[in-house]
């Protein structure tokens, strides 16, 4: 279920908040590029939503060259993702990492459940207004990495491993390049 505008999500202690991440924030590395305090909380499933990849406003992602992650509703269709404690330091550079300001995605508030059937209510972010495109395979492989690192259930990393790639082959940004080499030395 989401809730369009919804406001800071606070944990107990009031100085953090909790966020969905099913795309390129799956990977830690990735997510600490701009988001330092991120820690792993859990691996939770958002039911009756369907995972999608598009270009904002048809625009296509400079940092990415093809389609980046985004979840529609979607009845009986579910989105497995990791959920971070963050500082609330760190809500302004998320909301700025996701285009919040330019009108890419919007935040919304999402009930998740954990594997071990726990609900919890966190952040997370939707595309406004987008046309369906593949990603490129950089961004597909940071995503699969990131599915892997936390141990997303393996059906649904086969899933992920399935999505058909745009034929982008020129190179994403550097600090990305050297998160997805780091990922295949670890592999190998």
């Amino acid at each position: 279920m989401a809730n369009f505008g919804c406001e800071d999500l606070r944990s107990q202690d009031g100085e953090s908040f909790l966020y969905f991440a099913y795309g390129s924030n799956l990977l830690t590395e990735r997510i600490h590029l701009r988001n330092p305090s991120a820690v792993f909380y859990s691996v939770a499933r958002l039911q009756d939503f369907k995972l999608d990849f598009g270009n904002p406003q048809g625009k296509t992602s400079e940092t990415w060259h093809g389609g980046i992650a985004t979840i529609f509703e979607s009845p009986g269709d579910e989105v497995w993702g990791v959920v971070w404690k963050m500082n609330k330091s760190n809500l302004s550079s998320l909301d700025k990492q996701e285009g919040v300001k330019s009108g890419m995605y919007v935040p919304i508030e999402v009930t998740v459940s954990t594997q071990e059937g726990k609900e919890i209510t966190c952040r997370s972010y939707q595309m406004t207004n987008y046309e369906s495109v593949p990603p490129s395979p950089q961004y597909k492989k940071v995503i699969c990495m990131g599915a892997k690192e936390n141990g997303l259930p393996l059906e649904y990393q086969k899933k992920l491993n399935s999505i058909e790639p745009n034929d982008y082959k020129g190179k994403v940004s550097e600090e990305i390049e050297d998160i997805i080499k780091k990922g295949e030395a670890k592999t190998h």
